[in-house]
């Protein structure tokens, strides 16, 4: 059995630690294992988390994503060592709560490249905290803030009783354009629901939430929005062939994975249930056959691009004259591009 691996990451201060104490005081049967990553010599966060888990462990003097990778590796391969022991047998899942300065795409590379962990652990869910106060001053200011938003499989929002239902709904808004395959959570004071956010629910858009992403955001133009971002879903009516699809998605994030944020879908490959595809940047998950299509969801191929520096009109042109040249049966009917400039 695989355990699970959650990536909990967003902006310094956006309430990461105080959501995960709250969640550790939920969880059913302490079966977790939590990774602090703390930016600096000198590690707090951990000690907070103790008090709730005693499989804690701090991982100080750098950023997961840079300069600390070998010791995740290292602390990663112990709690393994340990659970096959005996001493931790329960163990299902390890949390891993980055600085909030990291990018995620580089620590889900290291547990889904690494010839051990690949083996032994899988990648559940990326967690993204973001702060209903100081949103979007860090996405004015932090492009951190936005690369964990895009590679994020779920969005909470945090301090949500500090703002007015105005702005926390532009807020969601915003989100919903950033990553429109994140369903949105809300977090007042640390609390929310365990099962709702470890769920394995694997829908394209968040249901009620997905009326509100065509609309668009009021107000004055930001930074952020002014960079060249574009969200890009595409709607197969037949069939995919998966071999023509999987090698130009490879053929596309060889070239320019930096610039395809996320992608994100389910694709209709002929058999009873979809294919899961979920990427990060140059890192695409294992694709997983599901057994059958999720409840609401209709039985075609969606899949969603985000994307920066990448025309969509130019990858949907690539993307039909592969599928034309591998003599593919699917047909593209629906094209949405939803353009941030």
């Amino acid at each position: 059995m695989k355990r699970a691996v959650t990536i909990v990451t967003g902006y310094l201060g956006s309430g990461k630690t105080t959501l995960l104490t709250h969640l550790l005081k939920e969880e059913p049967g302490g079966r977790t294992a939590v990774l602090v990553n703390e930016f600096g010599e000198v590690g707090l966060d951990h000690h907070l988390l103790r008090r709730i888990d005693e499989h804690t462990r701090l991982l100080s003097g750098g950023c997961l994503c840079c300069s600390v990778r070998e010791d995740l590796i290292r602390e990663l391969k112990d709690l393994l060592d340990r659970s096959q022991r005996g001493e931790l047998p329960d163990l299902e899942r390890v949390v891993i709560e980055t600085s909030g300065l990291a990018d995620p795409a580089p620590i889900l590379f290291t547990v889904m490249t690494d010839p051990v962990l690949q083996h032994h652990y899988r990648i559940e869910h990326v967690l993204a905290t973001v702060d209903a106060v100081n949103a979007g001053l860090h996405l004015d200011r932090h492009p951190e803030t936005k690369k964990q938003i895009t590679a994020a499989d779920k969005l909470v929002v945090t301090k949500t009783d500090m703002v007015t239902d105005e702005a926390r709904e532009e807020l969601v808004r915003e989100l919903a354009r950033l990553n429109p395959t994140a369903p949105i959570v809300f977090s007042d004071n640390g609390r929310t629901d365990w099962d709702l956010l470890f769920s394995q629910e694997v829908p394209i858009a968040s249901g009620a939430l997905a009326a509100d992403r065509e609309r668009p955001v009021p107000g004055p133009e930001s930074a952020h929005s002014r960079e060249a971002a574009h969200s890009l879903s595409v709607t197969f009516d037949r069939p995919i062939d998966w071999n023509a699809f999987g090698m130009w998605l490879s053929l596309l994030l060889h070239s320019c994975g930096e610039n395809v944020m996320r992608v994100k879908g389910l694709l209709d490959v002929g058999e009873r249930g979809p294919v899961l595809l979920n990427g990060v940047q140059h890192i695409i998950h294992p694709p997983e056959h599901l057994p059958a299509w999720p409840k609401q969801v209709e039985p075609r191929s969606h899949v969603v691009f985000i994307m920066k520096s990448i025309d969509p009109e130019q990858l949907m042109q690539s993307l039909e004259a592969f599928q034309h040249m591998m003599d593919a049966k699917a047909r593209l009917t629906a094209l949405n591009i939803i353009r941030h400039a």
